[in-house]
């Protein structure tokens, strides 16, 4: 059954625009955008009070981690957390992890998530992924400085659509072994970047990640680029799509580097309620925009968040417009994962899915505790 659709604002071309109504055809495809005064005055339209926006894009998440919510305590920095993360996570079935990631995928579903750029480190909850409405772009992450066998991972992503090989960051994987995903997978790669203040002390011998490699007697065969932007600009083919997550302690210097050598299509992804979570951090997000870079929002895992909701994301990136937090939210993150002809925005001939935010302080125009966004389509 075809639809008409209205709400106080609708976001139109990256504006919040009044008196708008959208007309969906029973495919969910967007086929008519019209003014009207009054539109309670209009025949058939479905009135829904706060926004309307498209369905969000959540451009870095890890579902398969989710059977670990709350299992690891707020505030403890990052290595602590790294440190969590390895000792708690074997303790859980097949069938708990199973669980979990597919309450967790209902629930980004019913919140108006339409895609996700999704981290992945083996493939058991693939079936969760592959029987779910949300299109998913799984990477399966390559990482181990001792680690140099990389066909295993490709073998896996090969038996999957929608699924490559990324390298973890830019710390983690010696070079043979990053250039080479790279270059192979340069259509979507998404590296951990700049989260923590020891990697790019790394690249100065020194600080606790480079202490920590010393203790344990591992080599690194990358430290010659003098950082990680560098290595990024030097490594990573220019014509490729990259995610940069995270990106906490990333400077002016660092995102020209990359800017300036990637020709093809850049998106600096921040997750700040994962940094919250885990160290306190906000990520730059005023820098990144006066730099008019492609910026895209992510919720990470619920390893490492208390929830996987874009809005509570949306909430912490403060100085930012709402209406710019909303891009970040959909377009952007359409453009990031390559999707952006179909999904990201409220265009005629697109089938998007649509969303409502609530709770919204119309007089300020900014989100409030309250907000909180479900799908309606």
């Amino acid at each position: 059954m075809s639809r008409r659709i209205a709400s106080h604002y609708t976001l139109i071309n990256g504006e919040l625009e009044r008196n708008i109504i959208v007309d969906i055809d029973p495919s969910g495809t967007i086929t008519n955008i019209s003014h009207a005064e009054n539109i309670d005055c209009e025949a058939s339209v479905e009135f829904y009070p706060g926004i309307l926006i498209p369905g969000m894009i959540n451009s870095h998440c890890h579902l398969e981690l989710s059977y670990l919510r709350g299992a690891i305590a707020e505030g403890g920095g990052y290595a602590t957390f790294a440190s969590e993360i390895g000792r708690v996570r074997g303790g859980y079935t097949a069938e708990e992890r199973l669980r979990a990631a597919s309450v967790a995928d209902a629930m980004m579903w019913e919140q108006g998530i339409e895609a996700v750029a999704d981290i992945a480190n083996d493939d058991l909850v693939m079936p969760v992924k592959e029987q779910s409405k949300i299109e998913y772009k799984s990477l399966f992450e390559f990482f181990g400085l001792n680690n140099h066998d990389t066909t295993s991972l490709v073998n896996l992503a090969s038996k999957y659509s929608n699924a490559s090989v990324t390298p973890h960051s830019t710390y983690s994987v010696q070079d043979r072994e990053f250039c080479d995903i790279c270059s192979r997978y340069s259509e979507l790669l998404s590296l951990h970047f700049l989260e923590s203040e020891n990697e790019a002390l790394l690249y100065h011998y020194t600080g606790s990640l480079h202490a920590w490699y010393h203790k344990m007697g591992w080599k690194c065969d990358f430290l010659g680029y003098g950082s990680p932007a560098k290595r990024v600009a030097e490594c990573i083919p220019h014509d490729s799509r990259l995610l940069l997550v995270h990106n906490t302690l990333a400077t002016a210097s660092a995102i020209q580097n990359i800017e300036r050598a990637i020709s093809g299509h850049v998106t600096w992804v921040l997750c700040p309620e994962s940094n919250r979570y885990i160290s306190n951090l906000c990520p730059p997000v005023t820098l990144l925009d006066e730099m008019g870079v492609n910026i895209a929002i992510g919720t990470d895992s619920l390893a490492s968040a208390r929830s996987l909701s874009m809005v509570d994301n949306m909430r912490l990136l403060k100085g930012i417009s709402l209406e710019k937090l909303l891009g970040y939210a959909t377009i952007n993150g359409a453009k990031a994962l390559g999707i952006d002809s179909t999904k990201g925005s409220i265009e005629i001939g697109k089938k998007p899915g649509l969303a409502i935010i609530e709770g919204v302080d119309f007089a300020t125009m900014t989100l409030t505790t309250d907000s909180r966004s479900y799908r309606i389509l």
